[in-house]
């Protein structure tokens, strides 16, 4: 059931070139599950597709890259990464990289656990780290901390993402609350908050709101 008419040519409208058929399909046929995570308004609907839109890079699935250069780890991670000294042993080896920057938060294990790779960003809205699968997976009635891997394929793509909005507490916000208020809850600051907002407006435009 269609929660507003335009959401499947709102989705289109804004899906990368590049966007895989198979979860465009699958986010406008599971669009009836979104009322359950709060998404119930045509305005909080358009919050929510420019968020994923710009989190997702237009509705792609996208698993966190950990390959890195050396020279690039100093520049990601420069307090973790000083020198390319420190960084070489790291440089493309994206296991031990994950499970090193990632180890001892977010609920992960130390390095050893291999949390850090294993719970490495993955979705529509990146999840990440072990709390993060583990509630978001609680909210969308899926094993993702066992099964992490579900969170790279367009199968329950948006279910996923209405956990993750959830689990974020994103559903707490009113529909008129700032794109900044909706951006701090997903990134935790500001980033790439230009982009999101055009994306707010479009979204509207695409809705008729």
């Amino acid at each position: 059931m269609a929660i507003h008419p335009k959401f499947a040519s709102a989705v289109k409208a804004m899906a990368a070139p590049t966007a895989d058929k198979h979860v465009l399909d699958e986010i406008i046929a599971d669009q009836d599950v979104l009322p359950t995570f709060g998404v119930n308004t045509p305005k909080k609907i358009a919050h929510f597709l420019a968020q994923t839109a710009h989190e997702s890079g237009g509705f792609r699935i996208a698993i966190e890259n950990m390959n890195y250069t050396a020279k690039r780890l100093t520049e990601v991670w420069p307090k973790r990464f000083p020198t390319l000294a420190a960084a070489a042993p790291f440089a493309g080896n994206p296991q031990k990289l994950g499970n090193s920057v990632y180890a001892n938060r977010m609920g992960n294990g130390p390095p050893s656990s291999g949390d850090g790779f294993r719970y490495r960003g993955r979705g529509l809205l990146q999840l990440t780290g072990r709390s993060m699968y583990t509630g978001v997976g609680q909210a969308s009635g899926l094993d993702l901390e066992n099964h992490p891997e579900i969170a790279e394929h367009f199968d329950d793509a948006l279910k996923i993402a209405g956990g993750a909005w959830k689990f974020d507490g994103v559903d707490k916000l009113s529909e008129n609350a700032t794109v900044e208020q909706y951006t701090q809850k997903i990134n935790g600051g500001q980033i790439g908050i230009k982009e999101r907002k055009k994306l707010f407006v479009q979204a509207q435009q695409l809705l008729g709101i």
